[in-house]
């Protein structure tokens, strides 16, 4: 039974991912950043990623998508597809490779941590913010903040799916079997819940980019009866900055963010190891 569950979640996976690449090729007007951080979380959370892409990022009709995007919790989830792209990928690729390392779990959990933590920052958190602010070390610096709360709750919600998980189910922690695809899915979605209330609150406090449209990419459709609102204000007349100005929190603000994030990660490393003992 769970193997023909995980044949139909990878059939859809397959078509998901399919048409989220299609779409963004021939009706995408995001940065190619965004349109990639889509095209893999859809690889790894199959239709559910499908779903929220159409809900929440794909251009309805030209000139409609900053409209349709506007709303917060929109902003949320594209600001969010950022950081669970990166962060997936890194982990996933520390997992295939540590599979073919004996080392203790709790050695797998911190490699995880920073493959995942370096993917996100500095591919799809610095290359997203690039343009704006204008060198590749200004924008590690203003986005290592968001990554890293961000980050953590990610990683709160994907670490005890996964540790959980490979103790129960043997044999999926090896990447040649789908098993380890499916549970890797199933800890990406998790990740990607628990994670959501910190990205929205970045947004709704000016504190982290969500979806924008490229200058020029979402022309008008009179014909429609619409015009695109895109390009009124602009950054560095390269990335249009109609939804916010970025703020920024005092030193002291930020490391209590920090700290209390890790507190929450550890935390729930800590419950995990009261089920699945994690040694280093």
């Amino acid at each position: 039974m769970l193997d023909g569950a995980m044949l139909v979640w990878f059939l859809l996976t397959g078509v998901s991912v399919l048409f989220v690449l299609w779409d963004s090729i021939s009706n995408g007007v995001t940065s190619w950043v965004q349109r990639a951080a889509w095209c893999l979380v859809t690889l790894y959370t199959g239709p559910i990623g499908l779903f929220f892409y159409l809900l929440a990022c794909r251009r309805p009709f030209p000139g409609g998508h900053d409209e349709f995007t506007k709303a917060t919790w929109k902003q949320g989830i594209n600001s969010e597809m950022h950081c669970v792209a990166g962060d997936a990928t890194g982990i996933i690729v520390a997992a295939i490779l540590l599979y073919f390392v004996s080392i203790p779990n709790g050695w797998d959990i911190v490699i995880e941590y920073g493959f995942g933590f370096i993917s996100g920052l500095f591919i799809f958190q610095a290359l997203m913010m690039l343009p704006m602010f204008g060198s590749y070390a200004q924008a590690v610096r203003k986005t290592i903040f968001a990554e890293t709360v961000s980050m953590n709750f990610v990683m709160t919600g994907m670490i005890p799916t996964m540790v959980i998980l490979s103790a129960q189910w043997p044999g999926s922690d090896d990447p040649l079997m789908p098993a380890f695809w499916f549970r890797m899915s199933l800890a990406t979605v998790i990740g990607a819940v628990i994670a959501f209330p910190i990205n929205w609150w970045l947004v709704v406090n000016h504190l982290k980019h969500g979806c924008m449209t490229l200058p020029g990419a979402d022309g008008a459709a009179p014909a429609l009866g619409h015009s695109s609102p895109e390009g009124a204000e602009q950054v560095n007349d390269e990335m249009p900055d109609h939804k916010m100005e970025m703020q920024t929190l005092t030193t002291t603000q930020m490391y209590i963010w920090v700290i209390a994030t890790y507190v929450v990660l550890f935390a729930s490393l800590w419950l995990t190891s009261r089920y699945v003992p994690i040694t280093f």
